[in-house]
């Protein structure tokens, strides 16, 4: 069974970091694409970070280049996003992603609250 298990959400304050972590099992972990996205109140689910399998490439949205960093574990087939220097903007629900060809999978999403 597929899974992928988001944690690490909270609420911090403008200019706080937080760590994200996703849990990956049921499937070929390092031969992944695995990605972070989010969705804000109102707004699409957005791209912001992807890693390539086994890490060979990252890619980031604009608006956290340079703030926000992914990165895996594939012994623990565990995929991170640290983020830093956060912005309310930032809110978001984040959501851990992995695909590889036509097979997508999804978590369910972990909570960052930005705010003062």
């Amino acid at each position: 069974q597929v899974q992928l298990v988001e944690s690490g959400g909270a609420l911090v304050q403008p200019g706080g970091s937080l760590r994200l972590s996703c849990a990956a099992s049921g499937f070929s972990f390092s031969l992944h694409v695995m990605s972070w996205y989010r969705q804000a109140p109102g707004k699409e689910r957005e791209l912001v970070a992807s890693i390539t399998n086994r890490g060979a490439s990252t890619n980031y949205a604009d608006s956290v280049k340079g703030r926000f960093t992914i990165s895996g574990d594939n012994d623990k087939n565990t995929v991170y996003l640290q983020m830093n220097s956060l912005k309310p903007e930032d809110k978001a629900v984040y959501y851990c992603n992995a695909q590889r060809y036509a097979s997508v999978y999804w978590g369910k999403g972990t909570l960052v609250t930005v705010s003062s």
